[in-house]
């Protein structure tokens, strides 16, 4: 049953509120920018325009019932957009970039909160810049662009390694407070193909890191659909948009349903490109479970 609505429902800010619309670009800042509206069963949404770190200190601590987001990959994607999290010139850069984040989103999670984390892992070719045309997605252009550090010489591991970006930064988060509780395995099948990988495995797979802040949380086991914790999901079930760095309905479902609390409030920093924005609000569990939903664009 959808709630009377009323903007107080979600937690005060310090920005400014521009009143059911949607930015119409998403720009990073220092100083925040906010835009709310509603759905038609009444579901509040907030998108907060600003740099991630930035736009978690708007919020009041710990009033967040569940965080689930996947940020940008290790130099994966080109946003055009100066100094944006995944072009670190080093592996410790983006790690600590992406520590000194989730620092901020766990004051304002909940004590009984849950963090869903899904990050990709990176391979390092150090093998200079590469050239033709990348046809999975035109964000992956800028590598044709400029040199990626990990095109470049001097990032500290054999040619060709897979970097281990994912447990790097679950490691890191644990040593800064996070108590990491489940490294789960999102299995994708339909996973776009890699022909010039000859000599090792497809990548099918990603990680589903799930943290909390105290040692007892909420959790509800009976909504895994027993599956553990290898999560056999489509990554992109008929996706109409070009965006090629799906995060599916049901990956966001599957989350909500089974670490956030019915009338929590949900959040996700690293909201991205619009098309994907209101992904969760569209779900069947945020619909018929969960208030509201705020992202950082």
């Amino acid at each position: 049953m959808s709630e009377t609505a009323s903007w107080e429902r979600l937690p005060a800010i310090d920005a400014p509120i521009h009143r059911a619309q949607a930015p119409s670009t998403p720009l990073p800042r220092s100083t925040p920018d906010c835009h709310e509206g509603s759905t038609p069963d009444g579901r509040f949404w907030r998108i907060i325009s600003a740099d991630a770190q930035c736009g978690i200190r708007t919020l009041p601590a710990k009033s967040i019932a569940c965080i689930i987001t996947s940020p940008p990959y290790y130099w994966q994607r080109g946003y055009e957009i100066d100094g944006q999290i995944g072009h670190e010139p080093t592996i410790t850069g983006y790690v600590t970039t992406l520590t000194d984040v989730f620092r901020e989103a766990r004051r304002v999670l909940a004590d009984d909160g849950v963090l869903f984390l899904n990050i990709g892992d990176t391979y390092y070719s150090a093998k200079g810049r590469p050239h033709g045309r990348d046809k999975k997605h035109n964000g992956r252009q800028m590598a044709r662009r400029l040199l990626r550090a990990v095109d470049g010489p001097g990032l500290g591991l054999p040619r060709k390694s897979l970097i281990g970006i994912p447990w790097r930064v679950a490691l890191a988060m644990q040593e800064d407070g996070w108590t990491l509780r489940s490294a789960v395995i999102w299995h994708r099948p339909g996973t776009l193909p890699e022909p010039t990988a000859v000599d090792r495995p497809w990548r099918t797979t990603e990680h589903v890191f799930i943290f909390s802040k105290k040692p007892r949380y909420w959790f509800n086991r009976s909504e895994l659909e027993n599956q553990e914790d290898i999560w056999i999901i489509k990554a992109r079930p008929d996706n109409p948009h070009s965006h090629f760095v799906p995060f599916p309905s049901e990956l966001v479902e599957r989350c909500l349903a089974c670490g956030c609390k019915p009338g929590g409030i949900v959040l996700d920093p690293f909201v991205g490109v619009r098309d994907n924005t209101f992904d969760c609000t569209s779900t069947r569990s945020f619909r018929d479970r969960y208030r509201s939903k705020g992202g950082i664009l």
